[in-house]
């Protein structure tokens, strides 16, 4: 792991928790930690000091906005998991960015799907394994 955790902004913390724990399932990703102003999400048995990605209000209590060049990207295991990751983000109200597919242009086996959270936030499924692996 080279990061400590990423955070994404938003400024309806219940709205964002319902979308979060539809879209981050399929990734085998649970939310760990519930707060008036933040939530976080982390693997099935995370022991770590700090979950990895966190849902918050912004500090300042200014309105959230996305960054601008900013993606968050989750690892998927699977194909499938990509699919049903773009699927249920779509199903709880975020729009496409980008439809399940290869994306050779990253590399031959890049299996991405990209969406836009309630609050804008660019978040993105991938799964690096060959068609064969990743069934």
């Amino acid at each position: 792991m080279v990061y400590s955790h990423v955070t994404v902004g938003t400024s309806q913390m219940n709205r964002a928790m319902r979308f979060y724990d539809a879209v981050l399932a399929p990734l085998g990703l649970k939310r760990k930690r519930t707060f008036k102003i933040a939530i976080s999400y982390a693997p099935e048995g995370f022991s770590g000091v700090n979950e990895p990605f966190w849902v918050l209000r912004p500090h300042d209590k200014q309105a959230a906005t996305p960054g601008n060049g900013a993606t968050v990207a989750f690892d998927a295991q699977t194909r499938a998991a990509v699919d049903a990751f773009h699927a249920e983000a779509l199903a709880a109200g975020g729009s496409d960015e980008g439809s399940p597919g290869l994306r050779t242009h990253y590399h031959r086996d890049y299996y991405g799907a990209y969406v836009r959270d309630l609050d804008g936030n660019k978040i993105c499924a991938v799964c690096h394994k060959p068609a064969a692996a990743a069934a």
